[in-house]
């Protein structure tokens, strides 16, 4: 397909993570074609490079398979939406970011009807659900890979995938200095904690009071210690500060509307749900405890079918402990504690941020770049025998 032809990009993020990489790639995109229109959904980032979103990008973000039934019908009417606004507006390129749930059923569709699909972040087919990858390959002609072992699972099976390493390797500096962000911040104090309970209603409620109290229990080990909490809206803040006002009233917390990764910067050490933002804190070469606790119901569906040694990102990529991750009962007070201090050790004598460090540098591949040469590539398969005005 020529540059200056015009090209019609159909992308679809179901959270905050996917708005991201999103943006990055249509940057690319737009630097590498000339006439390029985006539609699908995605949240602000993706808004403010020129996707007009079919639905609200936050009604899609749910987690957690007890949490999806309950949004179900919502769910599935925009589904429905998504996938006939698209059949009729026939996209050079269907971009699927992530949420494969939502996305897999909706790429299926249209590359039975002759759309080429591609999925950004591949699905952790790897860790558990390996069966899904017969479903994963009648929906999608190509995955892009953030990790480097995902590549190899998908040559394994005899589907087109390519590393393309992950953004944030090429946007967060290898050395973000500590008083840099401090000074961002206003920030004076000798000895910060930084607290990161999740970004979803359900993940502060079912965390939000555990890290209170561990947060509390450190504080009595080390009195100087002060904390700090990005939130990511109004709301989450709000749900978080009443938490403390209830759970731990004298706690020296300060909450900071967004900047999370300057506050991960700031800090000394990160007590954090599981999530990208594990990531995050690795590149940012911040020592942390990584807790996730699932609904119980969720959780029972899911550790039956988990596969993997790890679930945070760090320990993944290394294929190793690196970093002390607690799940469901794991996650009390006193280990996190125990956690906290452990990683400080380990930090202070250079081997753990050495090894963060060699990670990162695995990483950086210029996503954004490479999945818009992957996407301009499968947008140009010849495929105009299938008319734009053809019933479906």
């Amino acid at each position: 397909m020529h540059a200056s032809q015009p090209l019609t990009v159909a992308l679809l993020a179901g959270e905050h993570s996917g708005d991201l990489l999103g943006a990055g790639l249509m940057r690319a995109l737009k630097e590498r074609h000339q006439d390029v229109t985006f539609i699908g959904v995605g949240g602000p980032l993706m808004t403010a490079e020129g996707l007009t979103s079919l639905v609200p990008m936050e009604d899609l973000a749910v987690m957690g398979i007890a949490e999806v039934v309950g949004r179900l019908p919502t769910l599935l009417r925009h589904r429905k939406h998504i996938v006939a606004t698209l059949l009729k507006q026939r996209p050079a390129v269907f971009i699927g970011i992530d949420a494969p749930d939502f996305n897999l059923p909706i790429a299926k569709r249209l590359k039975a009807h002759g759309i080429p699909t591609l999925h950004y972040v591949s699905p952790s087919v790897w860790a558990w659900r390996q069966g899904r990858i017969k479903g994963i390959k009648e929906s999608v002609d190509h995955v892009l890979c953030l990790l480097p072992f995902e590549k190899d699972f998908y040559d394994q099976h005899g589907l087109p995938a390519t590393f393309v390493g992950h953004p944030l390797a090429d946007v967060i500096p290898m050395h973000w200095e500590k008083a840099d962000a401090r000074t961002e911040l206003g920030l004076t104090d000798n000895f910060v904690v930084a607290l990161l309970p999740g970004s979803r209603s359900g993940e502060i409620a079912r965390l939000g009071p555990v890290f209170l109290a561990a947060a509390e229990k450190f504080h009595e080990r080390h009195p100087q210690a002060k904390f700090i909490s990005p939130m990511i809206s109004n709301a989450r803040a709000e749900q978080f500060r009443a938490l403390q006002q209830q759970l731990a009233p004298n706690l020296p917390l300060t909450l900071i509307d967004g900047q999370s990764r300057t506050a991960m910067a700031a800090a000394d050490a990160l007590l954090l749900t599981s999530g990208t933002v594990t990531l995050e804190a690795m590149l940012i070469k911040r020592p942390m405890a990584v807790a996730y606790r699932f609904n119980w119901l969720s959780y029972q569906l899911i550790k039956r079918m988990f596969k993997a040694k790890f679930f945070s990102l760090p320990n993944l990529l290394a294929d190793e402990a690196l970093v002390p991750e607690l799940v469901q009962q794991q996650v009390t007070p006193e280990a996190l504690v125990a956690a906290l201090e452990k990683q400080l050790a380990e930090a202070n004598d250079g081997a753990l941020i050495e090894r963060f460090s060699e990670l990162h540098r695995n990483l950086q591949r210029d996503a954004d770049v490479l999945s818009a040469s992957v996407a301009l590539e499968l947008a140009s398969v010849d495929h105009s025998i299938l008319s734009k005005d053809k019933p479906v």
